[in-house]
């Protein structure tokens, strides 16, 4: 033990010589906290964090309530008194220093939008990554509607998706798909610029500069639970004495922030009326509860008590069980299930119990909800035991910040040529920016042109619009998208999507002109009578919204016949050397011919029918007459529809194909 100590004081020496020689290595962190200030001091040597001074100063009032500064000169003159200290230990003065803004000002808002989409197009990546940002945007835009002070401004931290939807329906992935509204579940972070501000003010008044800034989940988390562990989806509650961080990691990253404001400070009060304790003798009892088994202490009116730690947990027990209830609600809530284990920092964290009441909330064994203190940590070097509880891991986490992003607090960002102040944290993304200068994400998608809408024989027929261009983001004039990482001095261009044309059409693209035959070595269109708007014409006009185009068409060989003004008691169309009947549809670009019928009586085959009350005979030369031979011999068109056609024989519905006979009653007229 000895041999360790005499190891440890060698080493200490050695640092602090290569400090006075080397003062501009130094890292110098600040965690303001709500009870304390806690300074540290180090140096990054050969992948290790030499820690060579360290300082902690507790308010001597309440100058902060979670989290949240409140008196600036308070805060700054303990911030003071950390920074001289440090200084007098060093014999350096100390310029730049690390800090971080507590995560209980995290705000978190969830939001579910949808968007109508375009059914004919697939869903692209740009496409969903425009309906992430603008549900980013609306996450904010509650936020700010939520506060008295509606000018409020907000950095967004991060953001998480829960889940996408397809025409209502839940979906994993969108991209690729069609349909008619995508919708997405997002959960986002932000952090008010009050916040930072209040932290700027006091560093400033302290006589120092800000070399960076990250915020107290990030730091603790990354010291914390290491990168290879974020695989697995975890839960890091820092439980201070006004409120609980807690931060999820799942698939490699940090998932989502949350808060509850329930902590430290409600077991300290408890106890304080339990005992008739004041508040800071109830402090001190709180945090002995760890330490100790039996704690004598004296109340207000002079009572001292002597009581084992079992007896005194047994009195805030309720507040305990509802401390640990709240932090398993709220991270089953940003979670959606309980996690693999739950890691506990923060001086809170220590009371005995908690651990397991969380666990058994959870439905975990309770060696998985482990308290987290430095022994964790590796690469550091200098911890003393001042520096050993789970309460110091976030201002180690601090410094490590500063170590891995020195002087980066604060990126400046060109955007469209414009100079933008953008705070920094882990990873900025040009997202991060849109919401930043509020850019209309649908200006990302490109818009599909007008509609060009026009009418054919009185049905509406729709053109659609042509698509535009997507948006295009570049950094540094390389192409890059909304997830494209930014760094300090990056040049961001944005040409937003363009809104297509109209497709405005000739008139042969809305009628089937093209269609024609071949008789007797001569070309008949089968479209005529051809008029816009009620005026006849041939041309190949370009149309106009609202156009109405009207034209007959040459369907059945009774209609050619009619349409060439031939007799069709003398005459009939022939393909290949085959007669054809009056009811054969006509196919484009048939060769057809016309001959003349061989003569024959015409009293060979007659019938007399009764037609719409009126008698006719009809003569003909057919083996067998059958209804719709009827339209060869009077004068009713079928082929415009003037409402619905009733055909009847004998006063039943008839089929076109059934046989006549002598004396048969037909009607045959148009129904409203």
């Amino acid at each position: 033990m000895l041999n360790e100590d005499i190891k440890e004081r060698v080493m200490y020496m050695e640092i602090s010589n290569s400090v006075i020689k080397e003062p501009e290595k130094l890292i110098f962190s600040l965690d303001i906290g709500t009870r304390s200030v806690i300074g540290i001091v180090g140096e990054y040597d050969d992948g290790n964090f030499k820690i060579i001074e360290s300082t902690i100063k507790e308010h001597n009032k309440r100058n902060m309530y979670d989290g949240q500064i409140h008196d600036i000169e308070g805060v700054t003159k303990v911030v003071k008194e950390v920074k001289e200290e440090l200084e007098e230990k060093l014999g350096v003065t100390l310029k730049k220093v690390s800090i971080a803004a507590a995560g209980r000002a995290l705000k978190t808002s969830r939001v579910k939008i949808d968007k109508q989409i375009d059914i004919t197009m697939e869903i692209t990546r740009q496409m969903i990554e425009a309906l992430e940002l603008e549900a980013v945007q609306k996450a904010e835009e509650d936020l700010v509607s939520g506060n008295i002070e509606n000018d409020l401004k907000y950095y967004c931290i991060g953001y998480s998706v829960v889940s996408y939807y397809l025409d209502e329906s839940f979906i994993e992935n969108l991209e690729g798909h069609k349909g008619e509204r995508m919708a997405i579940d997002l959960l986002a972070t932000f952090l008010p610029q009050i916040v930072v501000d209040s932290l700027y003010a006091v560093v400033s008044r302290a006589g120092l500069q800000v070399a960076n800034i990250t915020l107290e989940p990030i730091a603790a988390i990354n010291v914390a639970i290491k990168q290879n562990l974020r695989l697995l989806n975890l839960a890091l509650v820092d439980i201070g004495a006004g409120t609980s961080d807690i931060a999820i990691t799942k698939d490699g990253t940090i998932v989502a922030y949350a808060m509850t404001s329930t902590a430290g400070d409600e077991l300290t009060e408890s106890l304080a009326k339990n005992f008739l304790l004041d508040f800071d003798s109830s402090e001190k009892l709180k945090v002995s509860l760890n330490d100790e088994e039996i704690h004598e202490f004296q109340d207000i009116v002079g009572i001292v008590h002597s009581m084992s730690t079992d007896e005194i947990i047994l009195s805030i027990e309720d507040v305990i069980d509802n401390l640990a209830k709240e932090i398993s609600e709220k991270i089953i809530e940003y979670n959606g299930k309980a996690p693999s284990a739950v890691f506990l920092i923060g001086g809170s964290s220590q009371i005995p119990r908690l651990n397991e009441y969380i666990a058994n909330y959870l439905g975990l064994p309770k060696e998985r909800v482990a308290i987290r203190d430095v022994s964790h940590i590796d690469n550091i070097i200098g911890i003393t035991d001042e520096l050993k509880g789970p309460d110091i891991v976030t201002p180690i986490g601090i410094a490590m910040e500063g170590v891995n992003n020195k002087y980066k607090n604060f990126l400046d960002i060109y955007v469209n040529g414009e100079e933008l102040k953008v705070f920094n944290t882990d990873s900025v993304k040009v997202a991060d920016i849109l919401v930043l200068i509020g850019y209309n994400p649908r200006k990302l998608i490109p818009e599909k042109g007008e509609d060009f809408i026009y009418y054919v024989n009185g049905k509406k027929k729709v053109v659609s619009g042509k698509l535009g261009e997507p948006a295009e983001i570049y950094v540094n004039g390389e192409l890059g998208s909304i997830n494209t990482k930014l760094n300090d001095r990056d040049y961001l261009e944005i040409r937003q999507g363009t809104k297509g044309n109209k497709n405005i059409p000739y008139l042969y693209d809305c009628i089937p002109f093209e269609k024609m035959v071949i008789l007797d070595n001569e070309e008949i269109q089968l479209i005529h009578d051809i008029k816009v708007n009620g005026v006849k014409t041939n041309d190949n006009i370009r149309l106009k919204d609202e156009d109405k185009i009207e034209y007959n068409e040459i369907q059945v060989i009774y209609d050619l016949i009619n349409y060439l003004k031939l007799d069709k008691n003398k005459y009939s169309l022939y393909k290949n050397e085959e007669q054809l009947d009056l009811d054969y549809m006509i196919n484009n670009g048939d060769v057809l011919e016309i001959k003349a019928l061989a003569n024959k009586k015409a009293e060979e085959n007659n019938i007399r029918l009764i037609i719409n009350g009126e008698e006719k005979t009809i003569y003909h030369n057919k083996e067998k007459f059958v209804f719709v031979d009827i339209f060869n011999y009077i004068d009713f068109d079928i082929t415009k529809s003037k409402g619905k056609l009733i055909l009847k024989l004998n006063g039943r519905e008839v089929e076109y194909m059934e046989q006549l006979k002598n004396g048969d009653e037909i009607d045959i007229y148009w129904e409203d």
